[in-house]
């Protein structure tokens, strides 16, 4: 059973993201979405929000597991004993980025992989820093959001 890790902080989960997921389903038996703690970020959502909101967005896939991790993606993948992880690109700068980081975990772990995935066109502009922008200023984050996501997050703002 080939598995693999799609790791992020998922603040909150998109479309784009949800997007990346299922197409790596296609690929592998098993797919871990790794909700990263970051604490040198400062996510809009907190910990156990993101985990939530991940778990909604990817509840009806059945080969998808949600876990959240608080320490070096190498490390936790080798607890899992798991050598491949899912990234998505959007856009030249993205790889840029992603590059030196799938170079720095090669350099923690030579056996580790980093498989790219680009999202469909509809999704390839979301991210979740628009999504964020959009949802602090009351906009309507509808259509880049799984629906059941979008329900929960109004649903935190209503308490």
């Amino acid at each position: 059973m080939k598995s693999c890790i799609y790791p992020g902080t998922f603040d909150p989960i998109t479309n784009g993201h949800l997007d990346v997921i299922k197409r790596a389903s296609n690929v592998f038996d098993r797919v871990i979405v790794a909700v990263a703690l970051n604490e040198s970020k400062t996510p809009y959502f907190n910990y156990n929000q993101r985990i939530e909101l991940a778990k909604i967005a990817t509840n009806d896939l059945n080969s998808v597991e949600v876990i959240g991790f608080d320490n070096l993606l190498v490390d936790f993948a080798k607890s899992l004993n798991i050598n491949t992880v899912v990234r998505g690109l959007r856009a030249v700068s993205d790889f840029e980025y992603e590059l030196q980081i799938g170079y720095a975990n090669v350099s923690l772990w030579n056996e580790f992989e980093t498989v790219y995935f680009m999202p469909s066109l509809k999704n390839a502009f979301i991210s979740s820093s628009i999504v964020r922008s959009v949802l602090r200023h009351n906009g309507d984050a509808s259509s880049l959001l799984p629906i059941k996501v979008y329900q929960k997050i109004k649903e935190y703002y209503a308490n």
